[in-house]
């Protein structure tokens, strides 16, 4: 009897263990839509509201840790978290180094914005984007001059204070930056469609974290509760989710309001 009952103080013991060992998310916290700091602090935005949404339909006790973007793979690799959901889209570079869920904002444009709709993106042009983007690997192969940034901000600050020719990044998050800037922002050229979407990147051996993932992810997909969080973050003229998973018009989406 004594026994059993030190092996069920032991199990019981190791279940708390379990239990308090959150899956650790990490963000960036500086490229709204998708994570930004809010008022009070906190990550927030897209990405941090699809997470919340996935941790509770898989019933998964979540923590948000804010992380630099330039630094967010190597510290998922050494397990100091465990997913990251910081608007990164899914390639097949990444892909060698880690794994991915489905992607949960679908294949979107890219594009440049500058302070003239005439100015040149290609040979001789600087154009900014944010360090290991999927951006700053176009630019680099344009035939431009790519300009690095750690930050998405710094990208854009660098076409305002002459630095930079161009920015070029997800068109969605220029977006705002044009429709504010009174004129003095401007697109050029035609979108960029680049990636296979964007999605949660865990470690390539977080194989049972990925498939709880993607099952509330495809849950999300079909009754149309990820395209009401896209609708709620992200301006008119986004893309959604179809009824085969793929990008969608609006009109061709299910589309239902996240709970407040």
């Amino acid at each position: 009897m004594k026994r059993l009952m030190i092996a069920a103080a032991a199990m019981a013991m190791t279940a708390g263990i379990a239990a308090a060992d959150p899956v650790r998310i990490a963000s960036e916290g500086a490229y709204p839509p998708f994570n930004i700091i809010n008022s009070a602090g906190e990550l927030d935005g897209f990405d941090i509201a699809v997470g919340n949404e996935i941790c509770k339909r898989a019933e998964l006790d979540c923590v948000w840790v804010k992380n630099d973007w330039d630094s967010i793979l190597p510290n998922l690799k050494s397990s100091n978290f465990d997913a990251i959901m910081a608007g990164m889209s899914i390639t097949d570079e990444r892909k060698q180094e880690i794994d991915f869920t489905q992607n949960y904002f679908p294949p979107a444009p890219s594009a440049y914005a500058a302070l003239s709709a005439d100015t040149n993106v290609g040979d001789g042009a600087v154009v900014s984007a944010q360090t290991a983007t999927l951006q700053a690997g176009y630019v680099a192969e344009s035939g431009a001059t790519l300009l690095e940034f750690a930050s998405p901000d710094e990208t854009l600050a660098a076409v305002r204070n002459g630095e930079a020719d161009a920015v070029f990044s997800d068109k969605d998050f220029l977006e705002p930056a044009v429709n504010e800037s009174n004129g003095e922002l401007v697109w050029v050229g035609d979108d960029v469609p680049l990636g296979d979407g964007m999605g949660v990147g865990v470690r390539k051996s977080d194989t049972e974290l990925r498939d709880k993932m993607n099952a509330a992810l495809t849950e999300m997909k079909e009754d149309g509760t990820l395209n009401g969080l896209i609708e709620k973050w992200f301006s008119e003229g986004a893309i959604y989710f179809g009824p085969d998973g793929q990008a969608a018009d609006k009109a061709d989406a299910k589309i239902t309001p996240p709970a407040s």
